[in-house]
């Protein structure tokens, strides 16, 4: 008796442990249903995206070599004094922008000139930065590696200190047959992973693919965006790439923007036009991270607008009048429309989180 007493209790702690498990797994696919079962490491092209504009040819993409460049994203040992990171400016959570600053910080607590961007659909951008200074998506981490008010590094410093690193050792071997990294190696690891960081599962990529539709509200709001907005945000990367003044200064002696790269007195205040996509989370907004919330942006263009010589024409209301006629009804609607340009799978990707 007392054996089969055994079993039986035995048996009954086995099934509870089964049931444990089930409802473990359970729960925990209910509250993740955006994170992907399995890791990819392809390039793949969004169906309704515009063809990119950087080739994988001559980098392709593999585990090793994306594994290698998520790491030196995240490991501050790209600054002189190993405390700042691509990270510390690019946080995940808010798309890889830099989280309730004005304008990133960078080594020994310095603030620099502009605000930091979200990082994503990287591959078809030909110009980078808010002035456009780079134009090659290999050669953007060396910007703000040499930049004394970032990291404060430069790339030989990088490649030696790599090469020292028991926690690098064998993996550029791995990811591309050296014993030892090389300047080209770590741009091509840090492009791989960049170049994956692909927004395109937002609620209103799904309407625009037929697999979700927007309430009464939100195609409003789409409606208005379209008539007012879409001139500068335009296609679906919601940007068109281009350099614009908008508006914000009558001159601009602190930063001239493009200008400081083609030296052309016709390009002092403008700026890159930036992608839409993901904007409800990357506030805040503008080339120095002036307004807060949209409702500040839009406020901006609908009363606030500056005249300056480059102004853009689109701007020009003529009679001495500048900017966009919006309604408080109609800034409401557009952005409920931009909510919905929000990526949720993106900022929860573990693809694409901190490796250590």
């Amino acid at each position: 008796m007392k054996g089969r007493s055994s079993i039986v209790l035995f048996s009954f702690i086995v099934l509870l442990w089964l049931g444990t498990c089930v409802l473990f797994v359970s729960c925990k696919d209910a509250k993740e249903p955006l994170v992907p079962s399995v890791f990819q490491y392809e390039f793949e092209e969004p169906a309704h995206f515009p063809t990119p504009v950087y080739d994988f040819a001559n980098n392709a993409i593999t585990k090793e070599g994306f594994e290698v460049g998520r790491m030196l994203f995240y490991d501050p040992v790209l600054s002189r004094d190993s405390t700042v990171s691509c990270s510390s400016c690019h946080q995940q959570f808010v798309a890889f922008a830099h989280s309730g600053h004005a304008k990133s910080h960078g080594i020994d607590n310095q603030v620099t000139l502009r605000n930091s961007p979200g990082l994503f659909n990287l591959a078809w951008q030909e110009d980078f930065f808010w002035d456009g200074g780079v134009a090659h998506i290999e050669l953007v981490p060396l910007a703000p590696i040499a930049n004394p008010l970032e990291m404060d590094e430069s790339m030989a410093r990088v490649v030696y200190k790599l090469n020292r690193s028991n926690r690098y050792k064998g993996l550029f071997q791995k990811a591309f047959g050296t014993d030892s990294a090389d300047s080209q190696q770590i741009l091509y690891a840090l492009t791989q992973f960049n170049g994956l960081m692909i927004s395109d599962h937002s609620i209103y990529d799904k309407y625009r693919t037929g697999k979700e539709k927007l309430s009464a509200e939100e195609l409003e709001g789409l409606s208005l965006f379209t008539e007012y907005c879409s001139s500068c945000h335009s296609g679906e990367l919601f940007t068109d790439l281009s350099f614009r003044n908008n508006g914000l200064n009558t001159s601009f002696t602190n930063d001239t923007g493009r200008e400081h790269i083609t030296t052309l007195s016709s390009d002092i205040g403008k700026f890159k036009v930036p992608s839409l996509r993901n904007v409800e989370l990357t506030a805040p907004y503008m080339h120095d991270g002036r307004f807060t919330t949209l409702e500040n942006v839009l406020d901006h263009y609908a009363s606030e607008v500056k005249n300056s010589s480059t102004l853009d024409p689109l701007l020009n209301q003529g009679n001495g009048d500048y900017g966009i006629a919006l309604t408080d009804n109609e800034k409401q609607k557009i952005i409920l429309f931009l909510q919905t340009l929000t990526d949720h799978s993106f900022i929860t990707d573990p693809r694409f989180s901190n490796p250590f």
